[in-house]
């Protein structure tokens, strides 16, 4: 209940005001059946604006900070995204990546849309990053298709760190769906995970037409990171007299 009165009449129309999302390719979303959207990860917007201008209620594997947060705004937004019907997903240890394919796979058993980032999290650049194969394992196992989606716009109007959102025009594309079912029963096959995560990230980058990274977005942030830290131990700043 609390997910419809976020989106026709609490969050919805506030999107839609500042943002005016331009949709493209909404033909593409079925009108029943599962089916698996998966996405660039541009900004914390992105968890709003696509579930908001889809008619379908879609489900995303969000991460489980987003439950966890200290204080009054952490558990405002547990309870937002608990009511928006979002599932935690904890991305650290081994059992990680299974735990969300899991999650994922019960949400495609209800044959509802299942919401996912490939890239793992937000890009901190703007670039598009190198996709995790869960996409591919639900794909197979689920036997269901894949519809590419690409947020554009969103980078600029709520870049990582920024609370409050620019106001920036934001187009929500969607593609043709992607069908993989020629590779049933392949899907402890590495080699073939690869292949089609590859082919759905070269479908999303189409449709953003971002710059593509062939490498992790995690990798790429603590590389940078470390890069950062290393640079100020070399050269620290001189305190201004």
């Amino acid at each position: 209940m609390f997910y419809y009165l976020l989106k026709y009449v609490l969050l919805g129309p506030l999107l839609r005001l500042f943002f005016r999302p331009r949709i493209e390719g909404l033909e593409h979303i079925p009108t029943t059946g599962a089916a698996i959207v998966a996405g660039n990860h541009l900004s914390f917007s992105d968890h709003f604006l696509m579930p908001a201008m889809l008619k379908r209620r879609i489900t995303f594997l969000a991460k489980k900070e987003y439950f966890t947060g200290p204080g009054l705004k952490g558990r405002l937004t547990a309870a937002f995204f608990r009511s928006a019907g979002q599932i935690p997903v904890d991305r650290t240890g081994k059992e990680a990546g299974q735990a969300a394919i899991r999650e994922g796979l019960g949400v495609l058993s209800k044959g509802e849309l299942l919401g996912i980032y490939p890239e793992g999290t937000r890009s901190h650049d703007g670039r598009l990053y190198k996709g995790k194969v869960g996409v591919a394992v639900m794909a197979l196992k689920a036997q269901v298709p894949v519809i590419p989606c690409a947020m554009i716009g969103t980078f600029e109007a709520q870049p990582p760190g920024k609370i409050i959102p620019n106001i920036h025009p934001v187009t929500i594309r969607f593609g043709e769906p992607l069908d993989f079912s020629r590779y049933a029963g392949m899907e402890n096959e590495k080699a073939i995970l690869r292949a089609i995560t590859d082919e759905i990230m070269y479908a999303i980058l189409s449709l953003s037409e971002q710059e593509y990274v062939d490498q992790y977005a995690a990798v790429a942030k603590a590389e940078e990171a470390a890069a950062k830290v290393e640079k100020e131990r070399k050269f620290p700043r001189m305190p201004i007299s």
